[in-house]
């Protein structure tokens, strides 16, 4: 038999071997904020995410032992990835215009960097005790309400914006959890609330999509709209989108703690890859399905899809005001097989306006056979 006290010192070491900055234990027992998940999900700001509301789902984030019976503790870590700094890039007047991708997307899928990582600590942690042991691990997979677990676990406090910030080192992490059936001893919550009566990402967020109770409104969310919406960008948030082709960081580009910070440090293995952080939209608007794959191949990015892709990059294109992008979205709209890349290129030309945009815009509506894209342009030229 393991002594408790021992063996979680032995695994701390082990996961910050492997490469975790952060580790910290907590219990199985039911998350503390079950209850305002229960009423985030009754208002509906779930918006198109329907799985978190199923009743599989939410009978195991409201009780980890609902995932795995035997579990004894769960193990908390984050893994911090690039902090952009505070102010998103901005090209110079005579440069194409450039897209805004997430940070945590710049590099390598996360998934394929750190679920490895989980599963040597389990191997790690069988081998220390001498048997088996059944567990669960995930980061960003699987049914838990993470950064309650964190906070339990005493790595952060969750911040108006909700993200989990670490009072050394910011909100620049990702989460992942191991579930065990191993007694580990379990480290204090972290009960300080160290937000105090700041609000700059909720003044600094486009869409007003942070809400009063530390939730966050996902229909109106930038990361939401560009990532997990499959269907058309609502009229009225396009252009608060601004440049951003995948995901958002600006409510923690505005966070002290971020600011503070701005100096440390990625995990190697989320290092960003040249290409990607602010690609060029005059080029990128025209990945066919075979380069699209080919260059996202192990990138988070790829969870958009190519036609979520190109719709954010039409969007952004739009909101560039850029009249360089107007022949690109001209070669969109009589080009593209996608009837959802074709509607916001026919937004995007409305935005931009002028003579050539108009002229596109009035003969793609005499051939446009989709009845979506035709609204879209017949919008456009009013």
């Amino acid at each position: 038999m393991t002594d408790p006290v021992s063996f979680t010192e032995n695994i701390k070491a082990e996961a910050q071997r492997l490469g975790f900055a952060l580790v910290g234990v907590t219990t199985p027992a039911p998350p503390p904020h079950v209850p305002n998940f229960e009423r985030w999900l009754a208002e509906g700001r779930q918006a198109g995410m329907g799985y978190l509301a199923s009743e599989r789902s939410r009978a195991r984030r409201a009780n980890p032992r609902a995932i795995l019976p035997e579990a004894r503790s769960v193990v908390c870590l984050a893994t911090p990835y690039p902090n952009p700094g505070a102010i998103p890039f901005s090209p110079l007047p005579d440069q194409p215009p450039t897209g805004l991708v997430a940070s945590y997307a710049w590099g390598s899928d996360y998934h394929s960097v750190l679920e490895p990582r989980l599963r040597a600590l389990v191997e790690w942690a069988q081998r220390e005790s001498g048997s088996p042991i059944l567990h669960r691990v995930y980061s960003d997979t699987g049914p838990v309400l993470e950064r309650d677990l964190a906070q339990r676990a005493g790595i952060g406090w969750i911040g108006k914006n909700t993200c989990l910030i670490d009072p050394r080192r910011g909100s620049y992490f990702l989460l992942s959890e191991i579930l065990l059936e191993l007694e580990l001893e379990p480290d204090p919550p972290f009960s300080a609330d160290q937000c105090g009566s700041c609000r700059r990402c909720i003044d600094a967020c486009p869409t007003g999509c942070i809400l009063p109770d530390r939730t966050i409104d996902a229909g109106r969310c930038i990361s939401y709209l560009t990532i997990e919406n499959k269907g058309d960008i609502p009229t009225d948030l396009r252009a608060p989108v601004g440049g951003w082709i995948f995901g958002c960081d600006i409510c923690q580009m505005v966070c002290p703690w971020n600011i503070r910070f701005a100096d440390q440090d990625p995990d190697p293995g989320l290092a960003p890859r040249a290409e990607i952080p602010t690609p060029n939209l005059l080029e990128e608007i025209h990945l066919g399905q075979d380069e699209f794959r080919d260059k996202f191949r192990d990138s988070p990015i790829r969870r958009a899809k190519r036609s979520g892709y190109l719709r954010n990059i039409a969007v952004a294109l739009g909101n560039s005001a850029d009249a360089r992008a107007v022949p690109q979205l001209e070669h969109v709209l009589f080009n593209e097989i996608d009837a959802l890349v074709r509607g916001h290129a026919a937004w995007a030309l409305g935005e931009i306006g002028g003579r050539q945009a108009r002229r596109a815009l009035e003969k793609a509506l005499a051939y446009e056979p989709d009845p979506g894209v035709r609204e879209e342009i017949v919008n456009a030229l009013q």
